[in-house]
């Protein structure tokens, strides 16, 4: 077995490696996917997904998979770094602190705040209570009647 750390190799070595040993762990105990996914708890589409690359999991899949499967931990061992490639390849968080911000569609770049700071997340919360509000509001009782269907 490799143990070479995945920290060396490509950013998506991780996960890779996570589902190199996921599929070659199952087939060594002579499971197939739906047998694995009925003892860990999950659907044999999530076990198909990860083993295929489709999806990250979860660190309670690996937990799961590394108790099913007796790996004596190697998947949990890899789970920080397919994490890391996790957060990293999920656009909607952002860049990572450190990193500059890409710009908007309008070309304008989005101001990021520190996700670990507490004031930066309350901000965010009050800035997005603020949003929810303008998308829900009512139209004022006084405002503009909309014009009578003419039903003739």
């Amino acid at each position: 077995m490799d143990r070479t750390p995945a920290s060396n190799a490509a950013p998506s070595a991780a996960s890779h490696q996570f589902r190199v040993e996921l599929r070659r762990w199952r087939t060594r105990r002579g499971l197939t996917q739906r047998a694995l996914a009925e003892r860990v708890r999950f659907s044999r589409e999530t076990v198909a997904a990860v083993e295929s690359g489709r999806r990250f999991g979860s660190q309670e899949f690996a937990v799961r998979c590394d108790e099913v499967l007796a790996t004596d931990g190697r998947l949990c061992e890899l789970w920080p770094q397919v994490a890391a490639e996790q957060l990293a390849a999920d656009g909607r968080r952002g860049p990572r602190f450190g990193e500059v911000a890409r710009p908007d569609p309008v070309g304008v770049p989005v101001a990021r705040r520190d996700p670990r700071d507490p004031q930066a997340v309350v901000a965010a919360i009050d800035e997005l209570r603020e949003l929810i509000g303008q998308v829900l509001a009512q139209p004022e009782p006084d405002g503009p009647t909309p014009p009578a269907v003419d039903r003739r």
